[in-house]
């Protein structure tokens, strides 16, 4: 954990998966007293989401960084999203799964002292950041915490990012996370109709 030097400069970073989050780990680790969480219980199938986490692992035990992991807990976002399962990819099913992934990390964030917290959600190059960093501001409003409202993909941070992960030969992954973006990769890739989209029929 942090220094006793810094104990207000604690920052807790929610990390979607290790190549959206090693540039921005690797700049704030100089910054803050950093930790990170891994919280995705979006991403399907599960064993997608154990090969993303390990790779989390992977570059905060390489820089020393506090890791926290809570269980995948898939039946819940399952549950959230059942109402707009219909929506478009980037609509408010996304807004759904931000919301409960960033509620998530407030709560952790302000049980474990961290005044601050922050989401690396913003490095995709397709993801709404102006969308997730006003979802961020809201909930950290209403848990009483400061959100660090970045769009991680500019000032150089997502070539900094795609270096680091092509140095380390990081697992990099071929779609959003969940069954819906799952199912899109797959449509695009072969035009056939998945096993997700046939499950959730």
């Amino acid at each position: 954990m942090p220094t006793e030097e810094m104990p207000n400069n604690r920052l807790l970073l929610h990390a979607c998966c290790a190549p959206c989050s090693i540039a921005v780990i690797d700049e704030m680790r100089t910054v803050y007293g950093l930790s990170v969480l891994f919280f995705n219980p979006n991403i399907f199938p599960e064993v997608e989401y154990m090969k993303r986490k390990a790779e989390v692992v992977r570059v905060c035990r390489e820089w020393a960084v506090p890791m926290a992991d809570l269980d995948y807990g898939s039946a819940l976002w399952e549950e959230l999203v059942a109402p707009v399962v219909q929506e478009k990819e980037g609509g408010s099913r996304c807004s759904v799964c931000f919301r409960l992934r960033l509620a998530r990390t407030a709560d952790y964030a302000r049980t474990h002292g961290f005044a601050r917290f922050a989401t690396s959600l913003s490095m995709g190059r397709r993801k709404d950041s102006a969308a997730i960093n006003a979802i961020g501001r809201t909930v950290a409003a209403q848990f009483g915490l400061e959100f660090l409202d970045t769009d991680w993909k500019k000032s150089g941070r997502w070539e900094t990012g795609r270096r680091l992960t092509e140095e380390r030969g990081i697992y990099r992954q071929s779609y959003c996370g969940c069954r819906f973006s799952f199912d899109e990769m797959v449509r695009r890739q072969s035009g056939g109709v998945s096993p997700a989209a046939s499950k959730a029929s």
